[in-house]
């Protein structure tokens, strides 16, 4: 059986009480809950008691995002990381997101290393004394100051990161950049969302991004596979963005039928 997870992105308009409950009900090892919401943040709940929820549920809390724009470094920045930790740690998440800038600076490979080695060679001593992962997300957009994983990589290794920090593996933002290497052994969380519109590649943003079925464009399953074969066997956790999938009435029956597609794809 395959690891499922869900991101509260998945269903933005439950509370975080009824998200537990979805993917408690379909039979997920975890969540992702975020802090870019309409509501906020555990609509306003304890940390605490969001920790004690999600273990009565016998979930894990995989992560809590994010930090944006990570590698835009500064002492405000490091003051936005430090705070996301102590809540991460409150509510008992394993892990905070690190999102990186996505405004067409730094796209530059050079310059990309540099911004994001600044970045995570501060924050590593930072989520250490917390006992905190991060799940670092390339994104796939030409805009972005970190869309390569080989850059991650290289960055995570030179910084003494291994350990600590682990790659998201979104399968919408890997295609986006081309593809490319896979780094299983540092891959810490797999992000589904397919595209099924017919729009070219260069042109897919968040809101194309649905449920994986049949009609998939992204090549889910084959990238699933891929990362299994390799020896992946985290968490795959889904995330879409569009409003089509936000909107559904019965998003537990929804899923399951993706899950079960994903499922029967990979193990065939």
């Amino acid at each position: 059986m395959l690891p499922f997870a869900l991101n509260h992105m998945t269903a933005p308009n439950l509370g975080w009480e009824d998200f537990l409950d979805l993917a408690s009900g379909l039979g997920c090892v975890g969540v992702e809950f975020r802090n870019d919401l309409k509501s906020p943040l555990f609509g306003g709940s304890d940390p605490a008691a969001v920790k004690a929820a999600v273990a009565a549920r016998g979930l894990r809390f995989l992560a809590l995002a994010e930090v944006k724009m990570f590698n835009d470094w500064s002492a405000a920045k490091q003051a936005e990381a430090e705070a996301l930790m102590q809540i991460a740690v409150a509510s008992g998440a394993e892990a905070v997101s690190l999102i990186p800038r996505n405004d067409g600076v730094a796209t530059d490979r050079k310059d990309s290393y540099q911004v994001t080695e600044t970045a995570l060679r501060a924050l590593l001593p930072m989520l250490k004394a917390h006992g905190l992962k991060a799940m670092v997300e390339p994104l796939g957009f030409a805009v972005c100051s970190l869309r390569y994983k080989e850059v991650l990589a290289e960055v995570i290794h030179a910084v003494g990161g291994v350990g600590t920090y682990f790659m998201v593996h979104d399968t919408f933002h890997h295609a986006l950049a081309g593809f490319g290497p896979i780094y299983p052994e540092l891959t810490g969380i797999v992000h589904v969302s397919g595209v099924n519109d017919q729009v070219y590649l260069d042109d897919m943003r968040d809101p194309h991004r649905v449920l994986v079925d049949a009609d998939d464009v992204l090549g889910n399953v084959a990238q699933i596979r891929a990362l299994k074969a390799a020896g992946y066997a985290g968490p795959i956790s889904y995330e879409p963005f569009a409003p089509s999938v936000h909107d559904l009435a019965d998003p537990a029956s929804a899923l399951a039928a993706s899950m079960e597609f994903i499922r029967a794809g990979v193990e065939a």
